[in-house]
């Protein structure tokens, strides 16, 4: 499961004293909610599904998927034998049906174990992404919703970073690597500030 209330608030109090922009934007804006999601491969095909669209699309992709593969996204022997044409029925686009087949192929073979990922947050990204159609952003979602990860920091998610700039100042959206090397001095609280960070952006998107 991810970070709860009490780990957000206590990372984001750490960070509010260390930090003003911060504390003004808790005192604005409050505490975030928790995103918490089960540990396992389910999840990690959300992530999938959820890559470059809406999360209305994403969760109406997602019932779909569910019951083409029976109802079942953790039977993974039923996952990997839907046909093709079956996931792209229910609205997954050629690439995204072939990576829900390889991941559900990789965790059936124990290649990948969700029950025993490495401690170590960088080698655990390196496992996940050396499965077709996982990149680094589905598995630091993976690692900061599912296992609650305390300072995983998905940088290259758009909403985080134009709200990072927002916080900081910054006069443009950051990059990816701009926005790593902006919240380096949050360590070891990222995660939260993640979190907080898209609470903010959809607060200021009303």
């Amino acid at each position: 499961m991810g970070l709860s209330a009490s780990q957000l608030t206590a990372s984001l109090d750490a960070l509010a004293r260390q930090h003003p922009a911060v504390a003004a934007a808790l005192a604005a804006h409050g505490y975030p909610e928790p995103r918490l999601r089960p540990r396992g491969c389910a999840t990690m095909m959300r992530a999938i599904v959820a890559q470059q669209v809406s999360t209305k699309a994403a969760q109406s992709i997602w019932n779909r998927l569910e019951a083409a593969c029976g109802g079942d996204m953790d039977d993974l022997a039923a996952v990997a034998a839907t046909p093709f044409d079956g996931l792209r029925a229910a609205g997954l686009s050629g690439q995204k049906a072939s990576y829900v087949h390889a991941l559900a192929e990789a965790v059936a073979s124990g290649r990948i174990d969700f029950a025993a990922l490495p401690a170590e947050d960088e080698a655990a990204i390196a496992l996940l992404s050396s499965v077709k159609g996982i990149g680094r952003w589905s598995a630091e979602i993976y690692l900061l919703f599912a296992e609650g990860r305390p300072d995983v920091f998905p940088a290259g998610d758009l909403a985080l970073q134009v709200q990072l700039g927002r916080l900081l100042g910054e006069d443009t959206r950051p990059s990816e690597k701009r926005a790593r090397s902006l919240a380096e001095p949050m360590r070891p609280h990222r995660g939260a500030l993640s979190i907080f960070l898209w609470h903010n952006y959809n607060i200021v998107a009303l």
